[in-house]
């Protein structure tokens, strides 16, 4: 598994205006910018990727997964 394939995962699982993965083949580094995550708290939001990555994560294709997620807005903000 690579990034582009997880970064299609869950790009395919959730609307995301913005998805970057980087990783070295087991342990995963993800920001995910999704109005999915409106009014959610961080484990919510974390909950909702990892589902887009269920059947990875259990045959350990995908080990570790760590990740920072942002609404639109958040996003815009963290830009200036």
């Amino acid at each position: 598994m690579n990034a582009e394939q997880i970064q299609q995962l869950i790009a395919a699982g959730l609307p995301c205006e913005h998805v970057q993965v980087e990783g070295d083949g087991r342990h995963w580094f993800a920001v995910i910018v999704s109005a999915q995550f409106e009014g959610k708290r961080p484990i919510a939001r974390h909950q909702l990727v990892y589902a887009t990555l269920d059947s990875e994560m259990q045959s350990e294709a995908v080990h570790a997964l760590s990740m920072r997620t942002f609404t639109p807005a958040e996003w815009a903000a963290q830009a200036r």
